[in-house]
């Protein structure tokens, strides 16, 4: 099917503009809470996980009015399942999570717990997996990330957040975050809905937004809505929301490239229900012999709290270079860094070994310094501790970190 016209080209006035801002800034409904990085600035890469399977014929609608649509989405009970697989183009990452929860233990950061959702995080960094997701409303939600011999879950119930691993059948427990504040560790946008709400922010005069046909997803009719960066010297090459022509939901995020080949990110219903999960699905009660552990009295060494305290004054100086989706985050780490590493690193010789593994030797009028990339994020780090990032190329933050000499 042919694309659809968009109201939101080169020459859209300034009212409509804002309109299309406004429209995305009030799309997110609810979180469901699950743990997903990429090695550089907490990226998440995940491949196709569904093919279309027919482009239903629908009525025209204009990309305004797609992302109305989206924005009015009042969807906040569901059920369903997502397939991720993951190319941001790393080396294989072998038995690597083990080290980096190690090194978190020793940073305090997962207070000795497999099930500690941030000791799942590379879990999904590489491969292909399926979750089981459910929702009811924003203080109700599971995630589960199914093995062929074991099953991961994070679980959000009022105020309660578990992470249960019954491989090792150990607990997490910790206070979930209220309603409405930042998202904690294992709130990191992973569904569709969530994808497409970061993705949508990015929508400004630096954006191309249409509507490029229709597809069928997970039995459900969608629309595809179109984001192409206009600006060259992006990693971005374009993105593709399908979203539920019924509910407004998104139900596959795709993100290509501007390199080609597979996509960086794709997430992707195969099954979805949009009935009340029963109440008992989210109910969680540590099973007997579980080792429990209680995040909200884990504390860092004084040695952690030193670097954690450092990473925030460097971040409470954080600047942004260029505008739109050739941004670059500039900010200090604290304290010069090893090898291209800051200090503050993991303090884990294999996890230090990985990361060095991922980087590329560079100078210029700032002095010397590593670029660890991958197929989306890029980031610099300099040997005395500055750190530029963003979906830009390597040459763009060398000469970001010349020009700001």
């Amino acid at each position: 099917m042919a694309p659809y016209e968009s109201d939101h080209s080169t020459n859209a006035g300034e009212a409509e503009a804002e309109d299309v801002r406004a429209g995305r800034r009030k799309a997110a409904r609810y979180v469901v809470p699950v743990a997903v990085m990429g090695v550089a600035a907490a990226t998440i890469g995940l491949v196709p996980a569904l093919a279309d399977s027919g482009d239903p014929d629908l009525p025209k609608i204009s990309a305004q009015q797609l992302i109305e649509k989206i924005a009015k989405s009042d969807v906040e009970q569901l059920s369903g399942t997502v397939k991720i697989s993951t190319d941001l183009g790393l080396p294989d990452l072998g038995g690597l999570e083990s080290s980096f929860a190690s090194g978190a233990v020793q940073g305090g950061g997962s207070g000795g717990s497999s099930a500690d959702p941030s000791s799942k995080l590379l879990e999904l960094a590489t491969g292909t997996h399926t979750l089981r997701v459910a929702a009811d409303g924003p203080d109700k939600a599971k995630v589960s990330l199914l093995d062929s011999a074991s099953e991961y879950s994070v679980i959000h119930n009022g105020t309660d957040l578990w992470g249960y691993d019954s491989k090792s059948n150990e607990v997490y427990h910790s206070t979930a975050p209220k309603s409405g504040t930042e998202k904690g560790q294992a709130d990191v946008p992973a569904t569709p809905q969530e994808l497409a709400d970061e993705a949508l922010k990015a929508v400004d005069d630096t954006t191309s937004v249409t509507v490029d046909g229709t597809a069928q997803v997970a039995g459900r009719d969608a629309y595809k809505l179109l984001i192409k960066p206009k600006q060259s010297g992006t990693t971005v090459g374009a993105i593709t929301i399908a979203v539920d022509s019924k509910t407004g939901l998104p139900l596959k995020f795709t993100l290509t490239p501007a390199s080609g080949g597979a996509a960086v990110v794709d997430a992707g219903f195969t099954k979805v229900d949009f009935s009340k999960p029963a109440a008992s699905t989210f109910d969680f009660t540590p099973p007997k012999g579980a080792k429990v552990t209680e995040g909200d009295d884990v504390k860092a060494p004084e040695s952690s709290q030193k670097s954690e305290e450092d990473l925030s004054k460097g971040l409470e100086g954080l600047k942004t270079i260029g505008e739109g989706w050739n941004a670059i985050a500039e900010f200090d780490t604290g304290g010069k860094g090893g090898a291209g590493v800051p200090s503050g690193s993991s303090g884990n010789s294999d996890v230090d070994g990985f990361l060095n593994s991922l980087g590329d030797q560079v100078t210029g009028e700032f002095g010397s310094g590593t670029v660890f990339s991958t197929r989306l994020v890029n980031a610099l780090i300099t040997d005395d501790g500055k750190v530029y990032a963003g979906a830009v190329t390597k040459d763009a933050l060398v000469k970001a970190a010349n020009a700001a000499q």
